[in-house]
């Protein structure tokens, strides 16, 4: 039996893959994130003909296009407005939400730790049920949980912005049994290198922008 060709403008799956690794391509071309995509894989079944996807259900599929993941100037320039309205949302400073995803993922939003910890701002299963985040992959639910999460614990710290990035870290009971940061090298690394990040992005939002008038401009 003869394999019917796809009408054109059909749903097969062949085409819509190929039309996704264009996609990517012009993406990649032009200068564009093709972050949204993720990798792309194919297949080639028995009558020779190639299957592409994002999301490989089986062990057929091989790595065909492995998206670069975004720099952290353009994931925050992508999602600048996402973490403004979680930061105000929640009440947590937006250069503190920046400063966590750095230290946490480095704008990884595919990230996953040996703990299991998974996203932008890394958040444990549990975490991310008590959050309400179905997704901790997608950046908008991971940054909106993580803020959630980091607004909770500032409020069971007194706005003790240090004591919340231990707790963020070490968990919010160690941090109550120990009276302060616990003395555990992980986490005290961790609420250095947070408050580092801070102290730089605060400092990024506040230099005025360069504008050049008259003679100079030309």
């Amino acid at each position: 039996m003869k394999r019917k060709k796809p009408q054109p403008g059909s749903n097969d799956g062949h085409g819509a893959g190929l039309r996704l690794v264009r996609a990517v391509a012009f993406a990649l071309v032009m200068g564009l994130s093709p972050s949204a995509f993720g990798d792309i894989y194919r297949y080639q079944d028995e009558n020779g003909v190639w299957h592409y996807t994002n999301v490989p259900a089986g062990e057929n599929y091989t790595l065909f296009i492995k998206t670069p993941p975004q720099t952290p100037s353009a994931f925050i320039r992508e999602y600048e407005g996402i973490i403004d309205q979680a930061s105000s949302r929640f009440g947590v400073d937006s250069a503190l939400v920046k400063a966590v995803i750095k230290a946490e993922s480095d704008f990884d939003h595919r990230a996953v730790s040996s703990k299991g910890a998974q996203g932008l701002m890394q958040l444990m299963p549990g975490t991310s049920d008590a959050m309400a985040v179905g997704d901790p992959f997608d950046p908008v639910e991971n940054i909106f949980g993580g803020t959630r999460y980091l607004s909770a614990l500032l409020e069971r710290f007194g706005n003790d912005e240090r004591l919340a990035v231990a707790a963020y870290n070490a968990g919010p009971e160690r941090v109550e049994s120990h009276r302060g940061i616990p003395p555990f090298p992980e986490t005290k690394r961790f609420v250095d290198k947070v408050m580092e990040y801070y102290r730089e992005f605060d400092r990024t939002r506040r230099v005025p922008p360069l504008v050049i008038r008259g003679r100079d401009a030309q």
